[in-house]
């Protein structure tokens, strides 16, 4: 299976091409677009999210709401586009228009616009701005509804805001409980200290990034390979966090706490109950040797604050060679919430990648029949 993505920020849409999907799989529309809104929200969201209202449509490979087995074609519509089209419509606009030169720190726009020899990064923007994913999760929930037709489930919630940080634990359970509607955090007073620091980091012109912690149940043991290193399900699942905008460090388990314990506060014991094989802690994650073992996956996904600052940060117009206070397009005080609603898709869509290559099938009851006989 393989997902590609296509479309600008204020372009007319944002799009997206799974193919290798299996045939059989019905659609929940309302799931989708359920996805998509919490996507859209979480305090500190910025002034485009009160613009957008987003819906998928699909384009091809769905009849009657059901996969087809060939390529789904899906869409995500912008809004914003009418009021953009002006210098951003492909079959003709004013290119010169809205140009952006005072390159924004933390983005893509200087190393852009020298990569492709551009004195304006308005391209660049466009396509590398946190806007596509939201194509990325309407994508990562049908990838979500078939995991879910082999009983395995993802979830998270948002661990730290700043410099607000839960250090309790919790079962899967309790995170789908739990979770705030806010900041999607799972203690109520965690977040009331968090929405409290995001309003004094807008009062101040400021941004906040976070960590999101992530759980898979029911992924049973042998996905990824300790035979090539490409394979290793660590690797790929911490690089497709690591594709979503803004994301600066992925850890699994205990992570980078790990290099600072002994071994023996590290490895998962083994235990032998009733005939079955048993591990009492999981500071592995659920991943040893590249591969799951079984137990519940863990990951936690680091995201930098929003690069773009209402006060500004210094820098240089690209045109001019002058120093100037960078632009500032409409941007987000913290997104932290938002992007974990992200980070579930995109680990839903390269969990389904993993499962698929395994055990391939053209239809989802072969897939949901090979996965049940493992």
């Amino acid at each position: 299976m393989k997902l590609t993505t296509a479309g600008e920020s204020h372009g007319k849409g944002l799009f997206a091409i799974l193919e290798g999907f299996p045939a059989g799989l019905k659609l929940d529309l309302t799931r989708i677009d359920g996805e998509l809104a919490r996507r859209r929200g979480g305090h500190g969201r910025g002034a485009r999210q009160n613009i957008e209202c987003d819906r998928v449509e699909f384009l091809s490979g769905v009849r009657d709401l059901v996969t087809l087995g060939s390529p789904l074609a899906l869409t995500v519509k912008n809004r914003d586009y009418e009021n953009w089209k002006g210098c951003m419509a492909p079959e003709g606009c004013d290119a010169s228009a809205r140009p952006l030169t005072a390159v924004r720190p933390g983005h893509a726009d200087l190393a852009g616009t020298e990569k492709y020899e551009l004195k304006d990064a308005r391209n660049i923007l466009e396509r590398a701005s946190a806007r596509e994913t939201a194509v990325r999760v309407a994508a990562g929930t049908v990838c979500r509804l078939l995991l879910e037709k082999l009983n395995i489930f993802v979830a998270g919630y948002v661990r730290s805001v700043g410099s607000v940080c839960d250090e309790k634990e919790y079962t899967y359970a309790q995170i789908l409980s739990q979770r705030g509607k806010d900041l999607c955090m799972a203690d109520a007073e965690k977040e009331l200290e968090a929405i409290e620091l995001i309003d004094r980091a807008r009062a101040a012109g400021d941004t906040l990034g976070g960590v999101a912690e992530l759980r898979v149940i029911g992924l049973k043991s042998g996905f990824g390979s300790c035979m090539t290193y490409e394979e290793k399900l660590d690797a790929r699942l911490c690089a497709a966090l690591m594709s979503v905008q803004a994301i600066k460090g992925v850890e699994v388990g205990l992570g980078f706490s790990a290099a600072g314990r002994f071994g023996s506060e590290v490895h998962d014991e083994i235990f032998a109950e009733n005939g079955k094989r048993i591990r009492k802690t999981n500071r592995a994650g659920g991943i040893e040797g590249g591969m799951s073992n079984g137990e519940e996956l863990v990951l936690h996904a680091a995201m930098k604050p929003i690069p773009t600052l209402m006060k500004g940060l210094r820098t240089v117009d690209i045109v001019t060679g002058e120093p100037v206070i960078a632009a500032a397009e409409r941007s987000d005080v913290c997104a932290i919430a938002a992007c974990e609603t992200v980070l579930e898709s995109v680990l839903c869509t390269a969990l389904a990648q993993v499962v698929l290559e395994r055990l391939g099938g053209d239809t989802v009851a072969q897939l949901a029949a090979r996965y049940e006989a493992l």
